[in-house]
């Protein structure tokens, strides 16, 4: 039986970044770039004013004060996307808008906060801003330089940069496509939900959570159903996968031990290397892996709260590696027990909680409720995971452990630095 850790190396170190594929600039937020991106052009263009105001010589209102105006001859109004046709000289100064190029000569842009606003001659009444106010040619980017390296997610800023050069479409690392299938006689799609009703059946919400949770991870899902309850049904979906060629095959349910769990039969009938078969942990204790026909799989549990946990922990790093993250794993905090813990088996526990800031900063959990790996409305309502380590039988109120957020709602920096 392998440790929470030693699962997660074998699960993740498995899996190698996708190939590029060309992605148009639109569509590619939240991917990961696959090569480096260099700059054709230099940013800005030209030095520009960083303000609404007057571009003058420094030296000519250096000592400006509303008791001792100096005032200047203006020359022109250059508007940003205009260019200026004049340098400024001794005794002169231009109009100028935010974004237009400085014209020659100027070395500062007063504020016309700090000016009478004049049209054909202007006082300055303060330097303040004596050599300020103006960005520099090239201060952003330089032609040829790399704007974007590889390995970089990309978010709002970086779609903007990749904008501002040119780049219509971006090499980003393909999404994996993740076929999704499970097992077991007592499971329904929502057109029989008559049967759950009458209570014969239960609906397959893994199926829907599973679909939820690939996409929300950046995966492709192939939904494939469930299996019945027998070696050759399991076997049959499992070769439908395979012909799918997906990146990545995940099961929920059948990878126990008992009577009627055949997905790792099934996948060994098929000749799956088996590389784990069981965690020391709680919920989720048997989790699968191996590579099948050359795919990777990772077998869930099929207790909701249980494959939830044991999707966190195993399929989304996989995930994340296989889109080109470097930054696999959810961030622990520290927080402070609001309430006493207790385990019973020396497994790692990883409990729903929610984790709340106190008015100094500091982060506090509390359970939301009974744990039972079949209560699903548990993770709904929680924010992050209570990691209990397996030697920590008993940890009193007051005393701190770690937790993994599943969400901002905790309204922390250390939330937003996931």
């Amino acid at each position: 039986m392998h440790s929470v850790p030693e699962a997660v190396a074998l699960i993740t170190g498995a899996a190698t970044p996708l190939p590029a594929e060309p992605t148009p600039l639109a569509e590619a937020l939240g991917r990961v770039l696959a090569e480096s991106i260099h700059s054709p052009i230099t940013l800005p263009h030209w030095t520009n004013s960083a303000m609404d105001g007057y571009a003058v010589r420094g030296a000519d209102v250096a000592g400006a004060s509303e008791r001792a105006p100096v005032m200047l001859r203006v020359l022109e109004t250059v508007a940003a996307g205009a260019f200026p046709t004049r340098a400024v000289e001794a005794g002169e100064a231009t109009r100028i808008m935010t974004g237009a190029p400085l014209p020659e000569g100027a070395d500062t842009v007063i504020r016309v906060e700090d000016t009478d606003a004049g049209l054909t001659a202007v006082a300055i009444l303060k330097d303040r801003d004596v050599g300020k106010n103006f960005r520099l040619r090239g201060e952003d980017l330089v032609a040829g330089s790399v704007a974007l390296p590889s390995g970089i997610p990309l978010g709002a800023a970086q779609l903007g940069i990749l904008a501002s050069i040119g780049q219509a479409i971006v090499p980003t690392h393909r999404r994996p496509h993740v076929a999704i299938l499970g097992s077991g006689d007592e499971l329904v799609d929502l057109d029989r939900f008559d049967e759950v009703r009458a209570g014969r059946k239960i609906v397959s919400s893994n199926a829907y959570t599973l679909d939820a949770l690939v996409r929300l991870n950046g995966g492709i899902p192939i939904g494939l159903g469930h299996a019945a309850d027998t070696q050759d049904a399991m076997r049959a979906l499992l070769e439908r996968a395979i012909e799918a060629a997906p990146d990545l095959i995940v099961t929920s349910a059948g990878v126990s031990v008992g009577e009627f769990d055949h997905t790792r039969t099934a996948l060994e009938a098929l000749g799956a290397e088996m590389l784990v078969s069981r965690v020391r942990m709680r919920p989720g204790a048997p989790i699968g892996f191996g590579h099948v026909r050359g795919i990777p799989w990772i077998g869930l549990p099929g207790n909701p709260v249980s494959m939830m946990v044991t999707f966190e922990l195993f399929v989304r790093p996989t995930l994340r590696r296989m889109l080109g993250h470097t930054r696999l794993h959810q961030r622990p905090v520290r927080v402070r027990l609001e309430e006493p813990v207790r385990i019973g088996a020396r497994l790692t526990h990883f409990l729903r909680a929610i984790v709340s800031t106190a008015p100094d900063g500091s982060l506090s959990a509390r359970l939301t409720g009974p744990q039972g790996s079949g209560i699903l409305t548990s993770m709904s309502l929680a924010n992050a995971l209570l990691v209990v380590p397996e030697d920590r039988g008993e940890v009193p109120a007051g005393e701190t452990l770690h937790a993994l957020l599943l969400t901002e709602d905790a309204g922390t920096a250390e939330a937003f630095a996931l």
